[in-house]
């Protein structure tokens, strides 16, 4: 799964149409360059792909600009993607930061439905990384390995316990809500001419 394909799916989704720099604008300005690893280049490729793929529709603009619109399949893409972001701990944390940036496309009940499958994954590993090292018998210092292993997941837990419960609090505007920006075309228009 790439972070670029989720996050150029998710802004073209909230625009309902968009052309390549104010996707790219957006995304550098949010720090996915940073985050995410995304790069011009990749974004472009990135519409080229999906559009080749079928999940966008391209439409041009004169004077020589091309809109892009998403696709039935597109929308189908995307909630895949977004789900597999939010619901499966990476090693990769570029995958979970494009999620959260698109996380108010979820509804609420979904959203901490996800993160509770999340949740009850890092607690599995983090567990069976406590067991491993109890039960390493090999060089001492491999053992360090288990010991991360298990800091990494049971901290990622933490966290995951704190988004749910805020989630489940209220916290943020979620789709099917007043005031989500998850809703498809609800994005405002930027004005970059």
């Amino acid at each position: 799964m790439s972070a670029t394909r989720l996050l150029v799916l998710g802004v073209v989704r909230g625009y309902g149409r968009a052309h390549g720099y104010l996707i790219g604008n957006d995304l550098m300005s949010w720090g996915a360059g940073e985050w995410a690893n995304v790069k011009w280049g990749s974004i472009y490729h990135a519409l080229k792909q999906l559009t080749r793929d079928g999940c966008l529709v391209d439409h041009a603009v004169p004077p020589g600009r091309t809109d892009y619109a998403i696709t039935a399949k597109g929308e189908g893409e995307y909630r895949v993607l977004l789900r597999d972001a939010v619901r499966r701990p990476e090693t990769r944390p570029d995958l979970l930061a494009a999620g959260l940036a698109l996380l108010p496309s979820l509804s609420r009940e979904e959203a901490v439905g996800l993160l509770t499958e999340r949740l009850a994954e890092l607690e599995a590993r983090r567990d069976a990384a406590r067991e491993r090292a109890r039960g390493w018998g090999g060089p001492p210092h491999v053992g360090e390995l288990f010991g991360l292993w298990e800091h990494t997941a049971a901290s990622g837990a933490e966290w995951t316990r704190g988004l749910v419960e805020r989630l489940s609090s209220g916290a943020y505007p979620m789709a099917g809500e007043p005031g989500s920006p998850g809703e498809p075309g609800s994005w405002a228009m930027l004005k970059l001419e």
